[in-house]
């Protein structure tokens, strides 16, 4: 999980997050960026996460505690 921040800050398309920034505050938030993360998390932890829980996991934080109880 040493990257998780940096990964999803590429995802997002911003230069940094904050573990309190929430998902949907982000400019680049849609469907697509769902998937990316979907399938980031699928390669890089071997997790697989629907798009509600992550919509539901609503913080950075909150999605790094999702894919850190599925590993």
């Amino acid at each position: 999980m040493e990257n998780f921040l940096s990964s999803i800050s590429e995802i997002l398309e911003v230069e940094s997050v904050n573990l309190e920034d929430e998902l949907d505050s982000f400019e680049a938030w849609d469907s697509l960026t769902v998937l990316s993360i979907i399938a980031f998390c699928d390669s890089e932890y071997s997790v697989a996460l629907s798009a509600e829980e992550i919509d539901n996991s609503g913080t950075i934080l909150g999605l790094k505690q999702l894919i850190e109880s599925k590993i």
